[in-house]
């Protein structure tokens, strides 16, 4: 089976200069079919692909007809060929289980709850074919006849970011995948996280609506467009401050919706992006002194969290099958405690 479209748009590298081409797709057309266009052809054999990926791969010269690259508009005709070439080599992404160490925070026989490290990755994608979140669920699960890893039906329900820490939960029924599923769609769960943003927040709470769509200037980012724009997917956070240091802020971050980078982004579009977030520009110094001594405290404070400070604090839900309310709250990871307490310092005139 051919790997979604969306995947060629969520590659964590890209190789420099000129790129060999690998099929990842091919099929003839029909002797008696009815030309139609090449993009809405590919859109009906390829499951999960939406038409605009498929648009945008066939900018990308990733589309061929008869070994030849073709824009989307291209009317595919009885007997051509249609290829789907990617700059990567196709991976075998059956799921196997692997012992990788898991912080179990509860389990019955329909979910788990895991405390996800930062560094692991959730799911296997472009770049990160093993040592998944998953492939450790997988090998937990590996004595319970009814999981399957591979089975769509089960498994995580939600994701985070590699680089952002905190709480996931897991269905092994596809009962309990689909009703978990159903109250994050419909916006019932409960969901916190904790950041550590560079800048003094004006107010102590507030409120970030912007759709949220991948960014036409970098592919591995996401930016803000406005509310009710025909680009993007609708996004809001609350947010709400916990502890001042100044140059940076603490603050609770409250999700509406579940898009990808969200916080990460939304803090970016209000001039306040995450501390140590290297893709959204939080790696430079962006507040505080012009003196060499505070330089060097900053760039110790990125080498103590060489990652987003972001952290999936709390997760709410109603059990799939007992029907009552299930809350999780996770402490903070050691790096985010020791930076944290660096600014608390500091701020305080411990200088360190």
């Amino acid at each position: 089976m051919a790997e979604e479209i969306d995947d060629i748009f969520l590659t964590e590298e890209e190789d420099e200069g000129q790129q060999s081409l690998y099929e990842h797709f091919r099929i003839e057309a029909d002797r008696g079919m009815t030309p139609v266009r090449v993009d809405k052809f590919m859109q009906e054999k390829l499951q999960h692909s939406s038409r605009n990926r498929i648009q945008k791969a066939a900018e990308a010269g990733f589309v061929h007809v008869n070994d030849r690259p073709v824009k989307s508009n291209y009317k595919v005709r009885p007997g051509d060929i249609v290829t789907l070439m990617l700059d990567r080599p196709h991976y075998d992404t059956t799921i196997e289980p692997e012992d990788i160490p898991l912080d179990i925070v509860y389990e019955d026989d329909q979910l788990m709850v895991v405390n996800k490290p930062a560094g692991l990755v959730v799911h296997p994608g472009c770049g990160n074919f093993h040592g998944t979140l998953v492939n450790a669920v997988a090998w937990h699960l590996r004595n319970l006849p009814s999981y399957d890893p591979n089975d769509p039906q089960v498994g995580l329900v939600h994701r985070i970011d590699k680089d952002t820490s905190g709480l996931l939960v897991v269905a092994k029924t596809p009962e309990a995948k689909t009703e978990l599923g159903a109250q994050f769609f419909n916006k019932t769960t409960h969901r916190s996280y904790q950041a550590l943003v560079w800048g003094n927040m004006t107010e102590d709470t507030g409120r970030i609506e912007g759709n949220i769509g991948r960014d036409p200037k970098d592919r591995l980012r996401m930016a803000i467009f406005p509310p009710g724009s025909d680009i993007g997917k609708s996004a809001v956070t609350h947010y709400r401050v916990l502890e001042r240091f100044g140059y940076v802020t603490l603050v609770e971050c409250i999700l509406e919706t579940g898009r990808t980078h969200q916080i990460r982004a939304h803090m970016k579009h209000i001039g306040h992006p995450l501390f140590s977030d290297e893709r959204y520009g939080g790696c430079e110094i962006l507040r505080g002194e012009r003196t060499g001594s505070y330089r060097q405290f900053v760039l110790n404070a990125f080498k103590l969290c060489p990652r987003q400070a972001l952290h999936a604090k709390t997760l709410g839900f109603v059990h799939p099958t007992t029907h009552q309310q299930m809350d999780f709250t996770s402490t903070l990871p050691a790096d985010l405690e020791a930076l944290i307490d660096k600014w608390r310092n500091y701020i305080a005139g411990v200088k360190n």
